[in-house]
């Protein structure tokens, strides 16, 4: 992705994440020089808080591709000795029709919520008995706390305030539908470099072309900006 895309997505986000009367944190605002010189040393670098704009390495954000910013999270250390800060939360826009490819975790489950916007819809397949995907199998999920099975394909649609929650295992994808689409994420701890696991050979970061200067940096930035 061209870095002058991923700036201009970066404020058409925050216009829409104000617009539904949500506030992002200070850090939001930070220059990549302001960054580099505050967050070295924090959680916020730590764990990955922050900007993070994707094509899965596909070359086609319109069609593949979501905006998130991670409001906050916990460590994974946390999460292994069952104490601390296990727990985490995002900002997603998923745009009409732009498809976030069907995935699952490993360790994390999940609450996604439809924000506001309009209907998003979620696909919903089953594992098979190793954690694979299983284009044969549904499963079990709960919508606003209430169970409810669900066939292998089918496609629930969360109207604004809905929500399902899904664990480990549960194969999903998503997108917007009849526009885009502000969605919550409520979570266990977040390791998008290593939690996520996608049916077919995909990149969870985009690949970036820097044809201008970064507004904000992105997660998959920090490696290089803060070493």
């Amino acid at each position: 992705m061209k870095r002058s895309r991923i700036n201009a997505i970066m404020q058409d986000a925050a216009e829409m994440i104000a617009r539904h009367g949500f506030v992002l944190p200070p850090f939001a605002d930070w220059s990549p020089e302001a960054f580099r010189a505050q967050a070295a040393g924090t959680r916020i670098a730590q764990a990955r808080m922050g900007w993070d704009i994707t094509d899965y390495g596909q070359g086609d954000f319109d069609r593949m591709g979501l905006f998130l910013f991670t409001l906050r999270n916990g460590l994974l250390s946390d999460l292994r000795r069952g104490g601390g800060m296990c727990y985490a939360e995002k900002l997603l826009i998923s745009r009409r029709d732009q498809l976030s490819p069907m995935h699952t975790h490993v360790v994390k489950a999940e609450d996604i919520i439809n924000r506001g916007g309009a209907t998003l819809v979620v696909e919903l397949y089953g594992s098979d008995d190793r954690g694979g995907f299983a284009p044969d199998r549904g499963g079990m999920v709960r919508c606003d706390g209430v169970a409810r099975p669900f066939a292998p394909g089918e496609k629930l649609r969360l109207a604004p305030g809905e929500s399902v929650t899904l664990m480990p295992g549960d194969w999903h994808a998503f997108w917007g539908e009849g526009g885009d689409v502000l969605i919550g994420e409520v979570s266990t701890v977040n390791d998008d470099v290593t939690d996520n696991v996608f049916r077919d050979p995909i990149g969870r970061f985009a690949e970036v072309d820097e044809d201008e200067a970064p507004l904000h940096l992105l997660v998959s930035d920090y490696d290089r900006w803060l070493a």
